[in-house]
């Protein structure tokens, strides 16, 4: 059973990591996650926001949130670095070893979403911009389901490729060195494009503009907080290669929330100066350069899909030992390159708000319990009091947004969540094995 091999010291999951493997300092932090905040979904949501609410409650939400949502993913980083251990070892601490196993399932769930959705994305994308590049007659290649299987094919054997790699290479000499620099030049390009356009129609009357009142502020800073919170469960397994707990925090926060700061904003943006209806991506290639700069972010959305399977490996991994991150990582690519051929992947804002009801109150939960340098002492199968605290979160989130949209449900869940598990934490924890601070 994986109960009796997941206390095995092979079990690289549940075990903190080797000091020889803590070798990622301030900017590669700061790079990876700029990185992994960057991306074209990103946009899509911030696209969602307007008309919904105006220019300025769309500028508060996305700052606001992203500051917040950045800020859980650093606290998050900074225990991951402390304790050495992936984001299914925290679980683990918390919950206890049986019940924790619902939280890692759920995971491994989202994570073959979201790298499914990646490909999706990559291949709408790649469609597009051949056609831009080459044209496309009726019933060609490109038009139907032919360009559709090929370039889905092509990113998913990219996909694959790079997880029979190492992710420590990976992030230092590729994303923090050549990856960076490439997406930062492609994002200021495009602002660039769509911000002059912007002031030839008028900055006043798009700062001005209202809402249509369908979402509040409270609400659209949960869509922004949604995004940082669907990484939660992924931030350890790469902060636990920290050097330090301090640089581990600052460069994941500031990587992300800057990252996500732009995107966002750069989809609303893009949606206010466009025709009504106008598909993000085509409305980028509309821009002069669009093609090139587009093709950048693409590139960028491969370390999303890389991100998402190698999480979704460790945390197969946790559960079963014997099959090593590697050949777990290689099988998740495969499924999710199949799926992107299947399903149909654009209800975005409805699964990151359901992802969020989860994750906000399980990471409340571990934040009250190990954020401050404890652990829950000894162990045992199911933490009851961890696992109520939980379905009580998830319960609130639900009911605020049901009840209470306008006061919002991830800040006063988190809020809830927190002071509850800090509260009825044990007095006889003991300290965490630490990193340097």
């Amino acid at each position: 059973m994986a109960s009796a091999s997941s206390s095995s010291p092979a079990n690289q999951a549940l075990t903190p990591v080797a000091p020889g493997n803590r070798v990622f300092h301030f900017h590669e932090h700061a790079a990876l996650w700029f990185s992994l905040g960057t991306g074209l979904l990103v946009m899509q949501i911030g696209a969602y926001l307007v008309p919904a609410v105006g220019t300025r409650d769309a500028v508060i939400a996305i700052v606001l949130g992203s500051l917040v949502g950045a800020g859980l993913l650093g606290w998050t980083a900074r225990l991951g670095c402390q304790t050495g251990l992936a984001s299914a070892g925290l679980m683990h601490a918390t919950y206890g070893s049986a019940f924790a196993r619902l939280p890692v399932l759920l995971n491994i769930a989202q994570l073959i979403g979201w790298t499914t959705f990646e490909l999706v994305i990559m291949q709408e994308g790649t469609v597009a911009i051949l056609k831009q590049a080459l044209g496309s007659e009726p019933g060609g290649l490109l038009d139907g389901t032919g360009g559709k299987l090929l370039a889905t094919l092509l990113w998913g054997g990219v996909l694959i490729a790079l997880m029979a790699g190492s992710m420590l290479t990976l992030v230092r000499r590729f994303v923090s060195r050549f990856g960076l620099p490439l997406v930062v030049a492609s994002l200021v390009w495009l602002t660039w494009q769509f911000g002059t356009r912007l002031q030839a129609q008028g900055f006043d009357a798009f700062w001005n503009r209202p809402g249509n009142g369908s979402m509040g502020l409270f609400s659209a800073m949960d869509l922004v907080i949604a995004m940082p919170v669907s990484w939660l469960p992924l931030v350890a397994d790469y902060a636990r290669h920290g050097k330090r707990a301090a640089t581990t925090l600052g460069g994941t926060w500031l990587g992300y929330a800057l990252a996500n700061i732009w995107c966002y904003a750069l989809g609303v943006l893009v949606v206010s100066t466009v025709e009504p209806g106008t598909n993000l991506v085509a409305a980028l290639l509309l821009a002069q350069g669009g093609l090139f700069a587009l093709g950048l972010i693409l590139l960028d959305e491969m370390d999303n899909a890389y991100g998402d399977a190698h999480s979704g490996a460790v945390s197969v991994h946790s559960l079963r030992p014997r099959w090593s991150i590697r050949a777990a990582g290689l099988a998740f690519a495969a499924l999710c390159t199949v799926l992107a051929l299947l399903l149909p992947m654009h209800t975005l804002e409805p699964f990151l708000l359901l992802l969020s009801s989860v994750f906000v109150p399980l990471y409340g939960v571990i934040l009250g319990r190990l954020g401050s340098g404890t652990s829950l002492g000894e162990r045992r199968a199911v933490n009851w009091s961890a696992a109520a605290l939980w379905v009580t979160g998830i319960a609130t989130y639900h009911l605020l947004a049901k009840f209470a949209p306008e006061f919002g449900s991830a800040l006063p869940t988190l809020a809830l969540t927190f002071v509850l598990a800090s509260l009825s934490r044990p007095r006889n924890s003991t300290g965490l094995a630490t990193a340097s601070a």
